[in-house]
């Protein structure tokens, strides 16, 4: 037999997970059987949202821009700019235009989307859930999801794009010929021509793997910083949620959510921060090693 009090906790925590399953569902569309063919709905249009959002602000701060004493946005976006160029300066040995806008373009938008996590976790979810209530559905099943860097898919994404520009600069700065040369010659070099071959297997192996772990640990490294900090705002949440004004333990928990909330916030916008720039920074290391000879 098991008491009320037993029934009432698991009751507790049944809800607790379904409230921690319900933040980590996303808005999802369906285009096809397999799963593969879902598309995360909340994380395409947050992100193009947000990228629209950079583009604005910094294609109007480059319009408006003036000679004389510059705005604080101006002098904020220049900022950002100046800080950039002299790290591409430093780091990318080769020579390309592209380098320096795409550096500014990766650190701002990978912000801009670790940034969301900034936002109470209940605020955008709890007004989608109302506005489902409010236009008949069930709120219950009103999934919104606002990380998109928490979301896999979109790292992935992000990642898979950094792996075709490393190949793109590999090719346009050594030419076709030598670049696939390097795959068969490099890390291990020969002098005979015997020796070159027998080595081309191991060296094409050791490429291929070298490849294929850029885009894999700049993936994974964004997404489980972001997807951990995104989990750790659902569980201080949870430290008053459904929580009654009667009980006395009500009023012992909110000091501790706000001072837990305060402290975490602060950490996390070191850590938001430091991830842009990590994603930032290793895609340019990887695009000047593309462009350099070995």
């Amino acid at each position: 037999m098991v008491s009320a009090e037993s029934n009432a906790t698991e009751a507790a925590a049944g809800g607790s997970t379904q409230y921690i399953q319900h933040h980590l569902q996303h808005l999802q569309w369906k285009v096809g059987d397999s799963a593969f063919m879902t598309i995360n709905v909340d994380s395409v249009v947050i992100s193009l949202l947000l990228s629209a959002l950079f583009l604005a602000f910094f294609i109007g701060t480059a319009r408006k821009a003036t000679a004389g004493v510059p705005g604080k946005f101006q002098a904020f976006v220049e900022m950002i700019v100046v800080f950039v160029d002299g790290l591409v300066r430093e780091t990318f040995h080769g020579r390309s235009k592209l380098i320096a806008p795409l550096a500014i373009t990766i650190f701002v938008v990978v912000f801009l989307m670790n940034f969301m996590d900034m936002i109470p976790v209940d605020w955008i979810p709890g007004l989608w859930m109302k506005g489902n209530e409010l236009a008949g559905h069930d709120p219950h099943h009103a999934y919104m999801r606002v990380v998109p860097t928490a979301d896999l898919n979109v790292t992935l994404g992000l990642s898979l794009m950094v792996f075709l520009l490393i190949q793109v600069f590999g090719v346009s700065h050594k030419g076709v010929g030598q670049f696939v040369k390097e795959a068969f010659t490099a890390p291990f070099h020969a002098e005979g021509t015997v020796m070159k071959i027998l080595l081309a297997p191991a060296n094409l192996l050791l490429r291929i793997i070298e490849e294929l772990v850029r885009p894999l640990s700049l993936t994974l490294r964004l997404f489980g910083n972001m997807y951990a900090g995104e989990l750790i705002f659902i569980l201080i949440a949870l430290m008053t949620w459904n929580a009654a004004f009667s009980s006395g333990m009500t009023y012992v928990m909110m000091p501790l959510q706000f001072i837990s909330g305060f402290i975490w916030t602060a950490f996390h916008i070191l850590v938001i921060t430091l991830q842009a720039f990590i994603f930032m920074m290793l895609t340019i290391v990887y695009l000047s090693m593309a462009a350099e000879s070995h």
